[in-house]
């Protein structure tokens, strides 16, 4: 089994906090030789648009010594981020890196992004009818501005062999020991995790732990998906819904799901999970109990829904939120 040789883009830019942490984490996984747990180790090398300083906002200076024709040659390019503008649409990523992005790409090498790195291999067309992921806070963002993506909101980290992405913080330390597990092992990859202190394994299809938002509406049905959430412990229908809309059934339908992106039985099976999410971190109450406040009925259906969308058990999401005994309900 292979290292290889990393390559870690810095847009040369003003850096925001956030996205020094993901420079962090790729640099601490790949850039620090564990050499005792496999040698060689990665060759990690720091590449920007343009070589020297590349200034922070919290003051930091970051030192790119290699240039963006470095990421042809590397075995396997990150992106940690892109600036807040980029992900807005207020300014475009820069066209130097989208080039160097799609040579590499056409090399072979493996490409990747951390958190909002995702804008810039989408601007490549590097996602393009792949499944991805970003932090939920922008996957709309991505899913508007570059549709043929198929954005997935929920999950940690996506791995779609040679393009793979992940969410913010968290999920991006997932994703970059999720690499080295494929690489060098998973002995390798459990050693290094417990060096970090952080869980061993934490598979991609797991949900980011964030609570569900209403969508913002001026089309009426906002009103509608609030009560829903609040009733989520009685039966709801489509037609349920719709009648308090004021719509058929159809339009209803249409309106929820330009809204959302969702079609209205998916929407309220995501808000149950949440609300069940939601349980399982702030009460000790029973699983079965759980399911009935949430509306997934027998503690085997919520079971069933966990294990396919947030893809660990209720109890094994339980262990990882400390309850403090009070119910919210």
């Amino acid at each position: 089994m292979s290292a290889g040789s990393v390559a870690l883009v810095v847009i040369d830019d003003a850096i925001p906090m956030w996205d020094l942490y993901e420079l962090g984490i790729a640099a601490a996984v790949f850039g620090v030789a564990h050499t005792d747990l496999a040698d060689p180790w990665y060759d990690l090398r720091l590449c920007g648009p343009s070589q020297g300083v590349a200034p922070s906002r919290p003051g930091f200076v970051l030192n790119a010594p290699y240039g963006l024709d470095e990421l042809v040659k590397a075995d396997t390019v990150i992106v940690p981020g892109v600036p807040e503008e980029c992900v807005h649409g207020e300014r475009e990523i820069p066209v130097e890196l989208i080039d160097a992005l799609r040579r590499a790409a056409e090399g072979g090498t493996r490409m990747v992004s951390l958190c909002n790195g995702a804008f810039a291999l989408a601007a490549a067309g590097l996602l393009d009818g792949r499944p991805a992921t970003a932090h939920w806070a922008h996957t709309r963002a991505l899913a508007e501005r570059y549709p043929r993506v198929r954005v997935d909101a929920s999950v940690l980290y996506v791995d779609d062999g040679d393009v793979l992405t992940s969410a913010g913080l968290s999920g991006g330390l997932d994703l970059c020991l999720h690499l080295v597990r494929r690489d060098l092992g998973a002995h390798v990859a459990n050693q290094l995790a417990r060096r970090l202190v952080v869980p061993a394994h934490r598979p991609g299809g797991q949900a980011q732990f964030v609570e569900q938002s209403l969508p913002v509406t001026d089309d009426g049905i906002a009103p509608v998906l609030q009560w829903a959430v609040e009733n989520l412990h009685h039966p709801l229908t489509v037609d349920d819904l719709a009648a308090r809309a004021g719509m058929s059934a159809r339009s209803f339908h249409r309106h929820l799901r330009a809204a959302t992106g969702a079609s209205p039985m998916r929407w309220l099976l995501r808000q149950r999970l949440a609300r069940a999410q939601e349980l399982l971190e702030r009460t000790d109450l029973p699983i079965d109990q759980v399911s009935e406040r949430s509306g997934l009925g027998s503690a085997n259906n919520l079971r069933h829904h966990f294990a396919q969308h947030v893809g660990v058990s209720p109890t094994e999401y339980r262990r990882t939120f400390p309850s403090n005994g009070k119910d919210p309900a």
